[in-house]
């Protein structure tokens, strides 16, 4: 078999799917054209964000924030790891997850074995902070954008009220992975080997402020899918002007694929609701503010992610918000940070899952299960706590 023949043109698939539901009314006009007013922006910011993230790794900003890291921790492998998890809570927050599982775990992988320290428990975290650290910005994670809309017109303030739940997610991963892999973090490791020296210092600074720019302007409230798109273009000009090779070939430097795959979920979802599929949803995630009732959709909305993916259970279970603030961050808890249960609950996870086997680490499936199993319940709980305790 060969290796066209393996690869699944489940792109192809999608587009098929969206054209079908389009062309024969299963998604009704009115419905497509809302669904097209609220998810367009979305899909421009993953567009413009990935072309950031990939300019970004082919200038080495990534490898020499892991550089800076080996140095500053001095030896000490605990040291080493907290920086990592520092670099994959920022990396999360400004750059959102499917970028850290995509750039940032090969780089960490590398830095675990050149300082001889095993590179399990440093991918993990990268693979957990992907996920429970993605409640930050409103650019940390896919849901969070599409709720971010919802949010302002119900006159709420994303920051004000996920910042609470967002720091929880995190300090409870940190806590839980460290206790988990102590022994294996325990002693020091001698100067490491040096790393890729970056082909061009001027490129690297002007990546680095371009994002530090970037991500300013996203907390100022700087519309997500503007301010990626303006770094995209700066940077892809100071990659050309300098004459610098593009990381990727042109034709992939978007994700095409992905966006089409993710429309056509947005799709179905859409579809499916226009047909009543809503209803059996909003009657499994009940209604009210308290504490059973947000805790409840939480919980649904973690159930659905781990089943289909966290993209499609967030649309689908968003009329069941009705717009309300504290339901909606109820829900962006459920989706955001609990798909840790199953390889495809997000697809940061599959998109992580892909980047081990390419780097030769070998992650059963069971692995990734019993990590969700030990992270998603009490993350869910204690941020929806958070939640209720500052909303």
């Amino acid at each position: 078999m060969t290796e066209r023949r393996r690869r699944r043109p489940w792109w192809a698939l999608a587009l098929v799917v969206s054209v079908l539901a389009l062309a024969t009314g299963w998604l009704p006009r009115d419905d497509a054209v809302a669904l097209a007013e609220r998810t367009g922006p979305v899909l421009v910011f993953v567009a413009a964000l990935t072309v950031v993230a990939e300019l970004c790794a082919g200038a080495g900003l990534f490898a020499a924030a892991a550089g800076i890291a080996a140095r500053l921790a001095r030896g000490r492998r605990w040291v080493l790891w907290l920086l990592v998890v520092g670099l994959a809570t920022l990396s999360t927050a400004v750059l959102s997850l499917d970028t850290t599982a995509v750039l940032l775990t090969p780089v960490v992988i590398a830095l675990a074995r050149r300082t001889g320290t095993a590179p399990l428990p440093f991918a993990l975290a990268v693979l957990a902070l992907s996920n429970t650290a993605s409640l930050v910005l409103p650019v940390s994670n896919l849901t969070n954008l599409l709720a971010d809309h919802a949010l302002r017109r119900a006159g709420a303030d994303f920051l004000a009220l996920m910042w609470a739940p967002a720091l929880v997610s995190v300090l409870v991963t940190v806590a839980v992975l460290a206790v988990r892999d102590r022994a294996a973090l325990r002693g020091r490791f001698g100067e490491p080997p040096a790393g890729p020296v970056a082909p061009d210092r001027v490129l690297l600074r002007l990546a680095g402020l371009v994002v530090g720019a970037m991500a300013l302007a996203f907390l100022l409230g700087v519309e997500p899918a503007l301010a990626a798109s303006v770094a995209a273009a700066v940077l892809l000009t100071v990659t050309l002007v300098r004459r610098r090779p593009l990381p990727v070939p042109a034709a992939d430097l978007v994700p095409w694929r992905t966006l089409v795959v993710v429309g056509a979920l947005f799709v179905v979802v859409a579809a499916a609701h226009a047909h009543g599929f809503g209803t059996v949803l909003h009657a499994a995630a009940g209604e009210g503010h308290g504490p059973g009732a947000l805790l409840r959709l939480a919980a649904v909305g973690a159930l659905t992610a781990n089943a289909v993916n966290n993209l499609p259970a967030y649309l689908a279970l968003d009329p069941a918000t009705a717009g309300e603030p504290l339901r909606i961050a109820a829900l962006l808890i459920g989706t955001g940070v609990a798909p840790l249960l199953t390889p495809w609950g997000s697809l940061a996870t599959v998109l992580w899952w892909q980047r081990c086997r390419q780097l030769l680490l070998d992650v059963p499936a069971r692995t990734i299960v019993r990590q969700g199993l030990l992270l998603a319940p009490v993350t869910l709980v204690l941020a929806t706590a958070a939640l209720l305790v500052t909303a």
